[in-house]
Formats: C-alpha cells, sequence, structure tokens
C-alpha cells in the first residue's frame, strides 16, 4: 500500500485517563510523563493483498485514525516490544471496513471523507456514520511550511512516528501485525483546525491545537497480517 497526503497530529493527554482504555497485556507508554493521543488523516491508496490484484472500493480510499503508543512487556519473542494501539479507524470504504474488523480485529468505522489538495494546500474533512461508535467529526487544512527530515532519535517525533507493529484484540485475543517501511520524512506544517472530536469513544476532549503537527511524505508500506502473541502465561 501507499500512504499519502498524511499528517501526524497528538496531544499530550494524562496518562490515566487512557490508561483505562488499554487492554491487559500492553503497557501504555508515556513521553515526559504524558500519554500522547495522534490523530492520522491520510490516503491509503494502492492497496492490495500480496500476489493480487486491486479490489474495487478497498485500494483507494480515506482514513482518519486515533491513536496511542503501548509496548507488551510479557511477549516472550519480542520483549518490551513498541507499537501503536488504535481506538479508532475511520474509512470511507464499507469492503476496507468489513474486511479488517473481521480479519485484523481493528475498530473500523464507516465514514463519509474528503481531501483536497489546491496550490499546496490539504483540505480535510472526516464524518463517521457507523452505528456502532459514537458520531465524530474532524476537519481541518494544512499546508508545508519547511523542510521534510528524518526524526532525531530521542526526540518526541521519533517516539510518536518510528514504530513499526501494531496490537489488536481479535476475538478476545491480544495479537500484533508487523509494518515495514522507510523512517518517516517529515515536515512542520501551518495547521488550520475546525473541528475535533474524534476523542469523543473515550470521553475526554482534545483542547486547542496540538503540540506537534507534521505532515509526511509519501510513503510505501507493507503489512502482515496479526499472529496471536506468544507470553510467558500462555499454554
Amino acid at each position: 500500500m501507499r500512504w499519502e497526503d498524511l499528517a501526524f497530529l497528538h496531544w499530550p493527554v494524562n496518562p490515566d485517563l487512557v490508561r483505562p482504555h488499554i487492554p491487559d497485556g500492553l503497557e501504555l507508554e508515556t513521553f515526559d510523563g504524558k500519554a500522547w493521543l495522534g490523530v492520522v488523516p491520510f490516503l491509503m491508496a494502492a492497496t492490495r493483498f500480496r500476489w493480487l490484484p486491486a479490489m474495487p472500493t478497498a485500494n483507494r480510499f480515506l482514513e482518519t485514525n486515533l491513536r496511542t503508543y503501548v509496548r507488551n512487556a510479557k511477549d516472550t519473542a519480542h520483549d518490551g516490544r513498541p507499537g501503536v494501539w488504535f481506538f479508532s479507524l475511520d474509512a470511507e470504504s464499507r469492503l476496507a471496513v468489513m474486511g479488517a474488523r473481521a480479519g485484523f480485529g481493528l475498530p473500523y468505522f464507516h465514514a463519509r471523507q474528503s481531501c483536497q489538495r489546491n496550490d499546496g494546500l490539504v483540505t480535510y474533512h472526516n464524518e463517521r456514520r457507523d452505528r456502532r461508535g459514537p458520531p465524530a467529526t474532524f476537519a481541518a487544512n494544512w499546508r508545508v511550511n519547511g523542510d521534510a527530515a528524518i526524526a532525531k532519535p530521542g526526540s518526541l517525533e521519533h517516539f510518536l512516528v518510528e514504530r513499526y507493529c501494531l496490537y489488536a484484540m481479535r476475538r478476545g485475543q491480544l495479537v500484533r501485525g508487523e509494518i515495514m517501511h522507510e523512517p518517516w520524512r517529515l515536515s512542520p506544517i501551518t495547521l488550520d483546525l475546525q473541528s475535533n472530536n474524534m476523542t469523543r469513544l473515550l470521553n475526554l476532549e482534545l483542547s486547542g491545537p496540538p503540540v506537534t503537527a507534521l505532515m509526511a511524505d509519501p510513503i510505501d508500506v507493507a503489512a502482515w497480517s496479526p499472529e496471536r502473541i506468544r507470553t510467558t502465561e500462555s499454554p
């Protein structure tokens, strides 16, 4: 797959407000004593299963994610592996929503979305229309205002974006899916945030603009189907 027009928007949050929403077996990761919630709107392009042609309506679609950062300390193969936990993934493709829920155990929701580019300005709108989750909207526009660079190890940006696996609950079992791509190249952006209540399902609000707002260069990504995590407590 290829990810385009992707923005990383992040807010610091009291960890005590986020930790109850993380399943057993995962530990919430913090930076500077804060948990971090990210709203990540982007275009999913050229999506297909390996060795198969692209599927109509599910190979190019918009997506808006709400995520935080975790690790699994009980994993016998990859002790403490850092990764991403998704609270929600809104997508305009109904086929992608159904497939990701069934096959990956990810909390996908159908949404009405739009994204336009005009002379470097990205205008993005997301409106969830799925009864399995509370109504939620995200609307913003942004423009790059600096040069792209790879995040420095040890920086907040590196903590937030350089993660190469995701965790999910599939049929009551904690699973991990591996992701592979080149390091992100990130540019600062000027952001006009008009609406954002994507955290409604967590019963909290993200007040004000994000502390860090970045746009990523387009990137090619390979992902593997999540597999059950083997822990010291597994039979």
